[in-house]
């Protein structure tokens, strides 16, 4: 079936999790990041409901679906307003990676663990002086003997402290070019050397943010994921689900605010009529889900290509799809505050955070001017600046 057109298991995936995401909802989660916790209650529910591992082998405890699968539960927990980020991360990007090409020993040590939610994995690429250039990484691996040294710093990192693991990008020498070409290895939580630091963000999460530093970390052959050669394919194999579940995230948070947006404009009356049936409020809202709509659909033609196994045709779309959604979260966001005036930066009503929260979308994993630069190059054949 087209992916324009849901289908009916997917519609009952949406309604299932949806009846999920109401039970714990947006007060949930400020809750629980005000603690300074994690939103441990709602992880195991949607794993025990086979939510998390939706997206891995049945043969590992999965669900045996794909990114489409997974986007669909993401989306629906942002638009009860209790999005979980380590989705995007732990089975998405490192379930995926280690699905594809990950040892036998690596696939039965850790995929059954992200597909039941029982342990999590971070992933660490972004680096200070690197930014969106992954060509810039600095984080090298050497061999000595059977051991790999990983020396290197990665910064804004998400949820280390409480991952079992992090699937760090460093490089390795050609050698035969001298070339560094980028490799994949997990390096579990305690290993020697392998510090952290979490960053102060104005952003209120119950996900925090780290710097890491590894200083010569010693690993076993057994941590490097697939092939030392192809690390490239292997890296976008889990980039293209990391912008498809970031758009996901996007929408799903667009969706929780237009839809307390609306229900404010139906009933809220400073004249005759609702404030809703003035055209100056109803169409910019109108607009803004007309957006998401739009977002929603490249999101779910991006899922469609990388679970045909299309990558080439995936990286496309998923930038095209994380960048619309992005800009209709934004959007999204801020014409809901406006609609609530005042009201939108109460705490009551739980929309002022989302306005810092929603900046992520365009920034966050990739910016959106790195994805207007992959589109001129790579769909339009322009040349490169850079």
């Amino acid at each position: 079936m087209s992916s324009t057109i849901e289908s009916a298991e997917h519609k009952a995936l949406r309604t299932a999790v949806a009846a999920l995401g109401q039970r714990y909802g947006r007060e949930y989660l400020a809750r629980v990041a005000r603690e300074g916790g994690h939103p441990d209650e709602l992880w195991a529910d949607a794993a025990k409901l086979g939510y998390l591992g939706v997206n891995l082998p049945e043969e590992h405890g999965g669900g045996g679906g794909g990114i489409a699968e997974l986007a669909i539960v993401l989306e629906e927990l942002g638009a009860a307003g209790c999005p979980l980020l380590m989705m995007v991360v732990s089975p998405a990007i490192c379930g995926t990676v280690i699905a594809r090409f990950g040892t036998d020993d690596q696939k039965r040590t850790w995929l059954p663990g992200l597909a039941d939610g029982s342990r999590t994995m971070a992933f660490g690429i972004t680096e200070p002086d690197a930014g969106s250039n992954s060509h810039r990484i600095t984080t090298t691996a050497r061999r000595e003997g059977d051991d790999w040294i990983l020396t290197g710093r990665k910064v804004f990192i998400s949820g280390v402290d409480i991952a079992d693991a992090t699937l760090i990008v460093g490089r390795t020498e050609d050698a035969r070019t001298g070339r560094l070409k980028p490799c994949l290895f997990i390096v579990p939580r305690d290993t020697p050397g392998f510090g952290r630091s979490v960053i102060d963000m104005e952003l209120q999460a119950a996900e925090k943010q780290f710097e890491l530093t590894l200083d010569e970390v010693r690993l076993p052959a057994s941590a490097l994921v697939g092939d030392e050669d192809a690390g490239l394919l292997q890296l976008f194999a889990g980039l293209n689900p990391e912008r498809i579940m970031t758009a996901a995230f996007a929408i799903g948070m667009g969706r929780y605010a237009l839809a307390r947006a609306i229900e404010y404009a139906k009933t809220r009356q400073v004249w005759k009529e609702p404030i809703g049936a003035h055209q100056a409020v109803a169409h910019p809202l109108a607009q803004a889900h007309i957006e998401l709509e739009l977002a929603r659909l490249m999101t779910q033609k991006a899922a469609a290509l990388y679970d045909a196994g299309d990558d080439m045709g995936a990286g496309e779309a998923a930038n095209m799809a994380k960048y619309a959604a992005g800009e209709a979260c934004v959007r999204a966001v801020d014409q809901s505050v406006h609609t609530l005036g005042g009201n939108g930066l109460t705490r009551e009503y739980g929309l002022g955070s989302l306005v810092t929260a929603s900046r992520v979308a365009r920034i966050a994993p990739v910016s959106r001017e790195m994805i207007l630069n992959f589109i001129s190059h790579q769909t339009l054949g322009l040349p490169k600046s850079y």
